[in-house]
């Protein structure tokens, strides 16, 4: 793919301004978060900018977009959970170390800093505040990370279409169990404090629908 990535000019210029993964991280803070309230969406990163909102899945490959403008490699990681929605983070490495960026209508499920020795830590770095709407801690497993320049045959980055063969890939690919098979197979509960803690701009449902995307 061309050096542009298929962008305008434009489109290029506010990416490569998100200099720094906290700055791209601000740009998804404030935008609004997307409830899908007019249908599903799997939006490119060109659409994002344009329409100026995102789901924890649009989110991450916005981010991996605006990492990818700066030299680094586009990477997702879809964390798969039960009785909840899945997640996707877009992990960066800074020398040895993992990062994050990530949208979410919960505080806890959002940003890392750059200081996990593996993937693994950094996903068990979730694991506390990934939780369902009954307070079940719900987080149970990874994906290995997914780098996206193998989909520049559909134009990740400025489709017009709905980017599904994103996640059909993501639900494919093999998960890493996080947690043990004894601890998974039971149960496990936030405390109210830490629960009402979560919610921090959309206070409302997690699950606003069935869906077949990941919408953490």
């Amino acid at each position: 793919m061309a050096a542009d990535f298929g962008m305008t000019k434009q489109e290029l210029r506010a990416l490569r301004a998100l200099s720094t993964p906290d700055q791209i991280q601000r740009f998804l803070d404030e935008i609004p978060y997307n409830l899908e309230i007019d249908g599903e969406t799997v939006r490119s990163p060109r659409r994002v900018l344009r329409d100026h909102t995102a789901h924890c899945f649009e989110g991450a490959i916005f981010a991996a977009a605006a990492l990818r403008v700066r030299g680094e490699r586009p990477l997702i990681v879809d964390l798969e959970s039960v009785r909840d929605d899945d997640h996707i983070i877009a992990p960066y490495r800074r020398g040895e170390h993992w990062g994050a960026i990530a949208t979410s209508k919960f505080a806890g499920l959002r940003f890392r800093e750059p200081v996990y020795r593996t993937l693994r830590e950094l996903v068990l770095s979730y694991f506390e505040d990934y939780y369902n709407d009954d307070g079940e801690k719900t987080l149970r497993a990874y994906s290995r990370p997914v780098d996206l320049s193998r989909f520049d045959g559909i134009a990740w980055m400025t489709s017009e279409a709905e980017l599904w063969p994103l996640a059909d890939h993501l639900y494919r690919v093999p998960h890493v169990a996080l947690v043990p098979r004894s601890y998974a197979r039971g149960r496990h509960w936030m405390d109210r404090r830490s629960y009402e803690a979560g919610y921090h701009r959309y206070p409302g449902p997690r699950h606003m629908r069935p869906g077949r995307g990941p919408l953490g």
